[in-house]
């Protein structure tokens, strides 16, 4: 009976987090996580009979089949994605060497160290994400003046887990490692490559490992930067090439240690789940920066820096007050919500709004044009 409530739990968790994958586009990971809660539902099925066993099955079968649909769509999505690269490339007159030369930013020099601190600590939240940067700076730092001296180093790992919901700086923060990394003489490069698992992994045996080296050899020298990395492990079947992806990464993480890291990115328990999975993965990944989700007054903040950036303002207190009942109702489920993208989300939604109830009047002012009511916030989604 424990085995399978615990099973049932997981089922909730997989589920719950195949949904808000799906809802926000990232087809590829809805799927894995689909796959998952089927695994569940057939563990469940084991120790039971009779028609409950049969309703599990059917349950488990049908999401094996939207988790086929979202595959699909994945493909379609990475598809499409490729196109509109080849045609913005084509259109700025860009072959793949003037492409790279652009994101390797080769010929900027390296940063202020103390210039980096700065827009670190401006930052709204993430206090104990700053605390565990800053730690790492002075780490590094010290490190660095050793070396300078001649004397022993530690074996030094810079690869990292950042852990937590959607839209709570992880790539943000991976960008300002890239840079701050360069400013103390760790990269050549300080760039960033972004990817995930539609990046990596290829449908063909042997095509895994060609694609994957092609993605880390355009971050060397630099950060690279793996999203939803979990999802290279936990689909399994004998179809599924993740592990070659991360076969091929752990090569490529020794190989070129002294100008290579990686960031793996994702939830917090799938995460833990991903590193555990392989002892090459455990070894290599030990440093955990764990992401919280923002408070409502944080929220609050960030919608008011995207009204100062796009010209726009909340119009009075009631206005305000509209935007801390919104933001605190969706606070009650963040991971769905989406923390600072769904700030942003929210924000463009008012604007929208806004430009239907002023297009409506008429005649408008200038005032009229920079200024968001209770109204245009409580008829968001």
């Amino acid at each position: 009976m424990a085995k399978d409530q615990g099973a049932m739990r997981m089922f909730d968790t997989y589920k719950h987090a195949a949904e808000v994958a799906e809802g926000a586009g990232r087809y590829q990971e809805a799927a894995a996580q689909y796959r998952l809660a089927a695994k569940c539902l057939y563990e469940s099925a084991k120790d039971i009979r009779g028609s409950a066993r049969e309703s599990l099955i059917r349950r488990g079968d049908l999401l094996v089949q939207i988790a086929d649909a979202m595959e699909k769509k994945a493909k379609e999505q990475a598809s499409a994605r490729l196109r509109a690269e080849a045609a913005a490339r084509e259109k700025n007159g860009q072959g793949k060497a003037g492409q790279q030369k652009a994101a390797d930013g080769a010929d900027e020099p390296p940063e202020n160290i103390e210039d980096l601190k700065k827009e670190l600590y401006s930052y709204i939240g993430l206090e104990v994400v700053k605390q565990e940067v800053e730690s790492l700076i002075n780490y590094v730092t010290v490190m660095q003046h050793r070396r300078q001296a001649g004397l022993p180093l530690p074996d030094l790992s810079l690869h990292m887990v950042f852990s937590g919901n959607p839209g709570t700086g992880k790539t943000m923060i991976a960008r300002l490692m890239a840079r701050i990394y360069k400013s103390l003489g760790i990269l050549s490069k300080g760039h960033l490559v972004e990817t995930d698992r539609a990046g990596l992994v290829a449908g063909y045996i042997g095509q895994t490992a060609i694609k994957t080296k092609e993605v880390i050899d355009s971050a060397k020298g630099g950060v690279l930067f793996i999203d939803e990395a979990y999802t290279l492990t936990n689909r399994g079947g004998e179809r599924d090439f993740g592990q070659e992806a991360v076969d091929t990464l752990l090569k490529a993480m020794e190989d070129m240690r002294d100008d290579l890291i990686v960031i793996v990115a994702g939830y917090t328990e799938l995460m833990e789940q991903f590193v555990n999975s392989n002892p090459g993965l455990k070894s290599r990944f030990n440093r955990f920066l764990e992401f919280p989700d923002y408070t409502v007054d944080e929220l609050m903040g960030i919608f008011d820096m995207r009204c100062k950036k796009a010209g726009y303002r909340l119009k009075d207190d009631q206005a305000r007050a509209a935007l801390r009942w919104k933001l605190t109702e969706a606070s009650k489920d963040l991971s769905t919500f989406g923390n600072a993208r769904g700030v942003r989300n929210l924000f463009e939604q008012a604007l929208t709004k806004q430009a239907d109830r002023i297009a409506g009047a008429g005649e408008f002012s200038k005032e009229d044009l920079v200024t968001l009511t209770a109204e245009d916030i409580l008829r968001t989604d």
